[in-house]
């Protein structure tokens, strides 16, 4: 007859074997998720992080993804304004600019229907386009950090966007 402390052992020894495998694939599951953040797929979209990379011009391969519902290009080197493609990103939801060296917003983003956070702080933004007022779904708009912002071109976003956070 097995005795009882080798059967005990037995048991001790496969979960700690199947533990230290489970624990061994999260590790190398996050090492994967690690080397592939810039594109994570969620069940309402695909969401992009292009964060900190030095970019000096807007990534044109973005242009046509109707499936990216969140975009993050904050911390780089961007200048100007976004390309007016932007606006085949039909499905975007979230897009953050922060912390940038853009001038300007494109018209173009007031086709965005289903935008509902825009962040555009830290930037030198000094005008806004009306069409920004065209963005009924959007929660909350971040002008934060752009010191040189014309508060006639905000008032005019404001009175179309009551619903609206604005961030200054």
């Amino acid at each position: 007859m097995v005795s009882k402390n080798l059967v005990v052992a037995v048991i001790i020894a496969l979960i700690v074997g199947v533990g230290g495998t489970a624990l061994l694939l999260r590790n190398n599951s996050n090492t994967n998720n690690q080397t592939a953040s810039s594109s994570q797929t969620s069940s309402s979209g695909v969401a992009l992080d292009y964060s900190g990379r030095g970019l000096t011009s807007f990534p044109q391969e973005l242009l046509n993804r109707t499936d990216v519902t969140s975009l993050d290009i904050s911390n780089n080197q961007l200048s100007g304004a976004l390309p007016g493609e932007i606006r085949h990103m039909a499905n975007l939801e979230q897009l953050n600019v922060s912390n940038n060296r853009m001038t300007g917003i494109p018209a173009e983003i007031g086709q965005l229907r289903k935008l509902r956070v825009l962040n555009y702080n830290n930037n030198r933004l000094t005008g806004l386009p009306a069409e920004l007022g065209n963005l009924t779904q959007l929660q909350t708009l971040d002008l934060s950090g752009n010191p040189k912002l014309s508060q006639q071109d905000l008032s005019s976003i404001r009175a179309k966007l009551p619903n609206t956070t604005i961030k200054l």
